[in-house]
């Protein structure tokens, strides 16, 4: 049974049509994703770099026992300046049994959205992949790009997760 909630105009929500997301920054801009995603936030650490990785993704970690790879979303965005200090955050997400870590400017707020307030991401063209979009939502006096976490860690510009291998695991 699915509860709902009167939203005061009378049209009732249930509570599977709202999705909890995170927001973070990256630069001037806020995101969110999927709160599901999220394993941890922590503080940015040293990497160990890959040979001929590219240039957002900055490394592995080792994070109690795991080996975590770390991509610099403003890098791969291109947004913000990529500075490490220690207000630097790394968002640690699990994407089909992988942890990767996603270093942004900072981490904000855990937000609800139902349906009717995310709308379909716009077409932007070439300045940015729109696959990489669930879409955007007004909170506040600010707009929120909803970040598809799932397709970006498992595209195969990241090769981070092999969905094919993934998908077979998952048959089994």
């Amino acid at each position: 049974m699915s509860r709902q909630k009167d939203q005061g105009d009378g049209a009732q929500v249930t509570r599977t049509d709202v999705r909890e997301y995170l927001t973070f920054s990256l630069g001037d801009e806020h995101y969110a994703l999927d709160i599901m995603a999220v394993k941890e936030i922590r503080g940015y650490e040293s990497v160990t770099r890959i040979a001929n990785a590219p240039d957002f993704i900055k490394g592995v970690i080792n994070l109690r026992g795991d080996i975590v790879p770390i991509v610099d979303l403003r890098i791969k965005f291109n947004v913000g300046e990529a500075t490490y200090n220690e207000f630097t955050i790394v968002i640690v997400l699990q994407v089909h049994e992988r942890m990767v870590g996603v270093v942004v400017d900072g981490v904000s707020d855990v937000i609800a959205l139902s349906r009717e307030e995310r709308r379909p991401p716009p077409e932007f063209g070439v300045a940015f992949d729109s696959r990489f979009l669930v879409g955007l939502a007004r909170v506040q006096e600010h707009m929120v790009i909803l970040v598809n976490i799932e397709a970006l860690i498992t595209s195969n510009e990241l090769g981070l997760v092999d969905i094919a291998t993934q998908e077979s695991e998952d048959a089994n």
